[in-house]
């Protein structure tokens, strides 16, 4: 069976696209193979990517499609034959099938007699149909940014294409995109190797080929390279190693080629300056790796990944334009921490009127004032609930919270707007509580990033994204599907995770109350709701919750984040239970036979009368119900969730046999009300930890 071999090459695509770039063009070869029905079960499949190429490798390729027969159902055999001689009605169906109309049968259905034909299609040659659908499959890939290269022509792509490898095994397959044609030729590396093109004879001639041309196309082996010299050069330094950075080991992977690794150094007086601003303008602006001692503190070295493999000669060279340019970063950054430490961040207060937050919102300062007044509420609720804070500290902080955005420092280096502000603070003599709440006021930016260490830095996150959501819907900017341009997806995601992992006894609720009506009830509404949805969120995708786990959970409730995460943990550990699996499948039937009786417009008692209960498994479920419903909300109020649910468990045989007994939708409207009024009540009484309705399985 023949390999297929298909690469695009184009010019430097940005780094960041690279990875899932890669992975969609493998993913949409895969599955087109798949449909045209050309791969056997035992393929294999191997992709490849650098910043100038895109690569699929697919074994076990069918070197055509396999015949294909079907029997097609036409017309009504009546409709098709009138006195045995065909109609056009059988006519116009034979053409569409492809066989004489001599040759079509008479088939028995469940609704009639109908004709048929029994219809082969044959399968093409691989060559051809991979000539017909790889350009539309390179077409499709989705990029954040495209652009338009051809005057006067349609595609969007990236970057331009300049040529096209197409083979399946030593044939060429006919593919032609944006005026490029396919061929067998790739190029190597653009300094190394020059433009002499790269002759692919075989498609497993193509990861050795581009080798010898200075590409490594495999990106695992890069970064293993990559990792493997950034080791070997730190060796260099007794004692020294380079500072783990997972997500700018995959940047320079994927702006490299053929990479290589030189160390260069710097003055050891720039360490004077924070550490979060030497790593900044080393690892953000330059892509440099930071050097650390054992005890994690930077030493005055760094790494620099290059996409060439220098002379002996140019080594030094290099080494000495890169400190050269770091030198000056370093310079800028030590001036700008100069320059602003002439001015505290008590005075920049009021320099945040001429900082813009919103057209329609107004400045910083404005924001500034509510965040205060949204602290101050939260921390009168906190001290009643005897959680211990600064709050003199708490003040100070939020009110300096955005002083950092006049400062020279954050104008140049926008990565470390919040971070400064700590720093800045420390400096400044504000005090540790006040820098930490500063620092930390942006954490958590992703739901893997940290919650902020303290709680004043807490209340301050709390504070400033509940207010900023508050205010973009009260003026009508909330997300509306893939389209979220404030971010506040990734606030509510901040709040609820901060609400989840520290022991700020807060809800949802809590922070709404503690922002001033604006919009009323119809915003907060729509709050509640978009919370929910992030809630949900977090506990399927971060924690792990089955779906329908989560469901049942917020079903009951979602306004306390961390008593919600309390009920799925107690919900996952126990819903294995048959018990609790019988009661779901009960409470589903319970819901069903109100809700249909509501659609007929039964309607059910207020109370259950006891007297009107005429079966005795009736009077029994009653009962046990009664009975339960004190304990189990005891242990509800206690939190002791899982001991809860396994008592409601308990009413399993009482529910079954109701229904194996009792028939709810009587005659007799008194006691069909009481009977629903019975069942509503078993409903409501037992889902206030979750609806187990909403549980798929037990399993």
């Amino acid at each position: 069976m023949p390999d297929l071999l298909f690469e695009a090459g184009m010019e430097e695509i940005p780094a960041r696209m690279i990875a899932a770039a890669e992975k969609e063009l493998t993913d949409r070869i895969v599955a087109m193979l798949g449909r045209e029905r050309l791969l056997v079960d035992s393929h294999e499949v191997h992709s490849y990517s650098t910043p100038r190429r895109l690569a699929v490798q697919v074994s076990g390729v069918l070197e055509r499609q396999p015949d294909v027969t079907e029997r097609m159902t036409g017309p009504a055999s009546s409709v098709a034959f009138k006195d045995e001689k065909p109609t056009p009605a059988a006519q116009a169906f034979a053409k569409k099938a492809g066989v004489p109309v001599e040759a079509l049968e008479k088939t028995a259905t469940p609704k009639g007699d109908y004709v048929s034909a029994t219809v082969t299609h044959r399968g093409r040659p691989a060559i051809e149909v991979l000539g017909d659908r790889l350009a539309a499959e390179l077409a499709a890939i989705y990029w954040p940014k495209n652009m338009y290269w051809r005057a006067h022509k349609p595609e969007r792509f990236v970057r331009p294409v300049r040529w096209i490898v197409a083979m399946l095994d030593h044939d060429v397959i006919s593919v032609e995109f944006a005026g490029v044609r396919a061929g067998k030729q790739t190029f190597g590396h653009r300094i190394l190797n020059g433009t002499q093109p790269v002759v692919i004879d075989h498609p497993d001639d193509y990861v050795g080929a581009l080798e010898a041309a200075k590409v490594t196309a495999d990106v695992a082996l890069r970064r293993h390279r990559i990792r493997k010299a950034l080791d070997q050069e730190t060796r260099g330094i007794p004692g020294a190693r380079w500072r783990e950075d997972t997500a700018l080991v995959e940047t320079v992977t994927h702006l490299t080629e053929w990479p290589s690794v030189v160390m260069g150094t710097f003055d050891r007086e720039y360490l004077a300056l924070p550490e979060e601003v030497l790593v900044t303008v080393m690892r953000d602006h330059q892509k440099y790796f930071a050097v650390e001692n054992p005890q994690g503190r930077l030493e005055p070295y760094f790494l620099a990944v290059l996409n060439t493999h220098p002379e002996e000669s140019g080594v030094e060279t290099i080494r000495h334009g890169n400190e050269r340019v770091l030198r000056a970063r370093f310079n800028d950054a030590r001036f700008f921490w100069n320059v602003d430490q002439k001015v505290t961040l008590e005075v920049r207060v009021e320099m945040l009127k001429s900082v813009t937050f919103h057209k329609e919102l107004g400045s910083y300062w404005d924001k500034t004032q509510a965040n205060l007044r949204i602290a101050r509420g939260l921390a009168d609720t906190l001290s009643e609930r005897g959680v211990p804070l600064d709050r003199e500290a708490l003040i100070k902080a939020v009110g300096c919270a955005r002083t950092d955005l006049t400062t020279e420092l954050v104008k140049e280096f926008t990565e470390l707007q919040g971070i400064v502000g700590g720093l800045y603070a420390r400096a400044q003599g504000l005090g540790e509580t006040v820098a930490q709440a500063i620092y930390w006021q942006y954490s958590p930016a992703a739901v893997e990033d940290p919650i902020p260490p303290t709680v004043e830095g807490q209340v301050l996150g709390l504070a400033d994204r509940i207010q900023t959501m508050v205010a973009m819907f009260g003026i009508g900017l909330e997300p509306t599907g893939s389209k979220d341009p404030f971010a506040l997806r990734r606030a509510a995601n901040a709040i609820v995770k901060i609400l989840a992992e520290s022991g700020l006894p807060l809800t949802i609720s809590d922070l709404l109350c503690a922002v001033p009506s604006e919009g009323g009830p119809e915003i907060r509404e729509k709050l509640l709701a978009f919370f929910r949805e992030r809630l949900e969120f977090y506990l399927r995708d971060v924690r792990g919750f089955a779906y329908d786990v989560v469901n049942a959970v917020l079903a009951a409730g979602c306004e306390d984040v961390r008593d919600a995460i309390a009920r799925a943990e107690a919900l996952a550990a126990v819903r294995g239970s048959e018990d609790l699996a019988a009661i779901s499948a009960a409470f589903k039937r319970i819901k069903n036979i109100l809700r249909q009786a509501t659609e007929k417009g039964i309607a059910a008692g207020a109370t259950v009368q006891s007297n009107l209960l005429q079966e005795p498994a009736e009077q029994a479920l009653c009962a046990e119900a009664e009975k339960l419903a004190p304990v189990v909300e005891d242990l509800r109020r206690r939190g002791e969730y899982r001991h809860a649910l396994e008592r409601i468990a308990t009413l399993r045989p009482h529910v079954d046999l109701f229904f194996d007994k009792v028939m709810v939708m009587v005659v007799d409207e008194i006691v069909r009300r009481n009977r629903l009024a019975l069942i509503a009540q078993v409903l409501s009484g037992f889902s206030s930890i979750a609806d187990f309705s909403e549980l798929v399985s037990a399993s």
